[in-house]
């Protein structure tokens, strides 16, 4: 089966994680209704699935236990670039998993507690892991700041709307088609 065109441009784009600053915004679902979000950096990110490690004593983990349904967002100030990554979380509980997208800098979150089982590494109880597959992306791509005056002038003068940048969105569709292009990491 060919490919949409549109899927295609996409899929030939710059990778969105390359557009994207290093810190995310993850948002969970509390069990109350209430969105929590907060600051972390992708350990891994494979195609467009990214992976976080984190403590699985912490709240994000019963949001996602109770609705897998979360956002990664990223945000570039010195362009206004964004990206909004809604997916579906999985936990990874697998120490086996979580040593392939481990790096010792991630030990500080965690410090060794000295009992010689919580020692902070890969393999502490308290060591998780949340993949986030994507089931849309939509993403902000900014024109030159130029571009964007001579645009807002422009749209002053005809009374048309001004364009200062792109609006783009990738359906579950698009994604399922780049999956089948390039496999499950997509």
């Amino acid at each position: 089966m060919e490919a949409d065109p549109y899927v295609q441009k996409a899929s030939q784009d710059a990778p969105t994680q390359q557009k994207a600053e290093e810190a995310a915004m993850l948002t969970t679902r509390h069990n109350g209704g209430a969105l929590n979000s907060r600051a972390m950096v992708p350990a891994s990110k494979k195609g467009l699935v990214f992976e976080f490690v984190a403590n699985n004593h912490s709240e994000k983990f019963e949001d996602l236990q109770h609705d897998p349904s979360c956002n990664v967002s990223f945000y570039d100030p010195s362009n206004t670039d964004w990206v909004s990554v809604s997916g579906q979380a999985k936990i990874i509980e697998d120490h086996e998993e979580i040593k392939k997208i481990w790096n010792s800098s991630l030990s500080a979150w965690f410090g060794n507690l000295g009992d010689g089982k919580h020692t902070g590494n890969y393999d502490d109880p308290r060591v998780a892991a949340i993949q986030v597959k994507p089931t849309e992306i939509r993403y902000w791509n900014a024109k030159s700041s130029l571009s964007q005056t001579i645009d807002i002038a422009k749209a002053k003068v005809t009374g048309n709307a001004a364009a200062p940048g792109v609006l783009r969105v990738i359906n579950q569709n698009e994604l399922s088609q780049l999956r089948d292009i390039n496999g499950k990491n997509v």
